[in-house]
């Protein structure tokens, strides 16, 4: 068990085309291993007999030669992706039992060219959080341990299920979607690769929203390679989504020569924090002479308004998701609160979102209220914009200066315990976001690599921010890190 589970997509797609292997197969170790690996929790839901049809199905394309390159392959989907029949539930109480009656465009792009679905993968509510402890289905619990310790590790949030999932072999890959770091903090935390792309590379249609202007899907898999494969399925131009963008989808993997000779990397200073880990210091230092040594030139830059980045962020993003859930209330959307017969309208909205929403979900919800409310708006909301545009320019100015990606920590330090972060004060829990944020309000494609680990042996990972628009150069650029680095560590069976 776990053997075929365990392979890479590209692997996979070799041996599935070569005959080797099938697509059963594969999707019956998948299945083994997610049973096996309960204690993680990291599936909401398992959809074993749709994933065992979907893989006969795929096996009949691979034999007639019509075998794109995720035909065949078990993936696991972020429970934020709405899939016909299939709960999707965003991990929230107030949307218990939905089943849409509708596939996603990126999902619906993933089963066109032959994917499976093993199951939907656990979250945090809303995809709001950054240790996957705010789900309605409870933690997901990392396949990291530290040495000789019990203790329950995060594995990043909100794309949780998704990063345990990969870095445990349950799926060869998994979607995940990212509006401040969710796709790169839990890559960075479980020792995977995590894809933000460009904002409106990819579909929003069929996701649940949480914060409209910032939210991306992405790919979360267990090599660059793999990301570049999972993504060219994953865009493209829809028509029903009005943020998507009209452009060509060039073939990602083809682009991952490894040769950036002549490549500028830019290093920012104001990603160098006050009481930074020293090992997140040294892992920074390491990635720079890394793509020094292939041929890259690495040059000092400035983003001078990052440092306004994540309280925007924070401003932002909670007003719009104040608006986006608005439509849960027990009428429109969402279920309805158990009422008696006294009760008026007033009272079963409330009661519904009191007993439908978590904590988390509810803070966010009156932050954003509070900041567009009358008085409140020009003051935090129209000034959180105004610096959103600043930020955006600081990057429009570096990469004009002919900067063609830049290298940042993607996280400020290794996974740490249940529990450990936040408590009473959630904003211990909102600055794991300080370096993945700005890339979401400049609307830019992100990646997460890991890189090395920290003396405990958990895994930390670097992230590099790319171009508008040009994934391509940005992957390569992460895949000759990736070759420099040789990252090949895995965590230890425990569960």
């Amino acid at each position: 068990m776990g053997e075929l589970a365990s392979l890479t997509l590209s692997d996979a797609r070799d041996k599935l085309r070569a005959g080797d292997i099938t697509s059963r197969e594969i999707t019956e170790d998948c299945l083994a291993s997610i049973e096996a690996a309960s204690e993680l929790n990291a599936f909401s839901q398992v959809t074993a007999d749709k994933a065992l049809g979907m893989a006969d199905a795929a096996d009949a394309r691979l034999k007639a030669g019509d075998a794109p390159d995720l035909c065949g392959a078990p993936l696991g989907i972020k429970d934020l992706f709405c899939t016909e029949g299939v709960n999707s539930q965003a991990a929230s109480n107030i949307l218990t039992d939905f089943k849409p009656q509708y596939e996603s465009t990126v999902t619906s792009q993933l089963w066109r060219d032959g994917a499976v679905m093993l199951g939907k993968l656990n979250m945090d509510e809303f995809a709001m959080g950054s240790s996957n402890e705010t789900s309605a289905y409870g933690p997901v619990t990392s396949p990291w341990r530290r040495p000789e310790s019990n203790t329950p590790l995060t594995p990043g949030g909100s794309s949780g299920g998704s990063a345990a999932s990969v870095s445990a072999d349950l799926c060869l890959a998994a979607t995940g979607t990212d509006t401040g770091g969710s796709i790169r903090q839990p890559a960075a935390f479980t020792g995977i690769v995590g894809v933000k792309p460009t904002y409106g590379r990819c579909s929003r249609w069929g996701i649940v929203a949480f914060a409209s202007s910032l939210d991306q899907a992405g790919p979360m898999t267990k090599s660059v390679r793999d990301g570049a494969i999972m993504l060219k399925a994953m865009t493209g131009h829809d028509p029903k989504d009005s943020t998507s963008a009209d452009i060509a989808v060039p073939d990602f993997e083809a682009a991952l020569t490894g040769d950036i000779r002549g490549k500028t990397i830019g290093i920012p200073k104001e990603y160098r924090l006050d009481q930074m880990p020293e090992e997140i210091e040294a892992l920074w230092a390491d990635g720079r002479a890394m793509l020094s040594d292939a041929g890259a030139k690495i040059v000092d830059i400035s983003l001078p308004h990052t440092k306004y980045a994540l309280p925007a962020y924070y401003i932002i993003a909670p007003a719009e998701a104040s608006s986006n859930l608005a439509r849960y209330d027990g009428v429109r959307y969402g279920a309805r609160a158990d009422l008696v017969a006294a009760d008026g309208v007033e009272d079963m909205y409330q009661k519904t979102r009191a007993q439908g929403f978590g904590d988390e979900v509810k803070r966010r919800i009156m932050i954003g209220a509070y900041v567009l409310s009358a008085g409140y708006y020009d003051a935090y909301y129209l000034r959180a914009q105004k610096v959103r545009t600043l930020i955006k320019r600081d990057f429009e100015q570096v990469f004009a200066d002919g900067v063609d990606a830049i290298l940042t920590p993607a996280t400020p330090s290794a996974a740490f315990g249940l529990g450990e972060v936040g408590g009473d004060d959630p904003i211990q829990m909102y600055l794991n976001d300080v370096f993945t944020v700005t890339v979401n309000l400049a609307g830019l494609p992100g990646v997460a690599v890991p890189t090395g680990t920290n003396s405990e042996g958990l895994p930390m990972g670097l992230q590099l921010i790319g171009r508008p628009w040009e994934e391509a150069d940005m992957l390569n650029t992460a895949y000759a890190l990736e070759q420099a680095a040789g990252f090949a560590a895995k965590p230890d069976r425990w569960w």
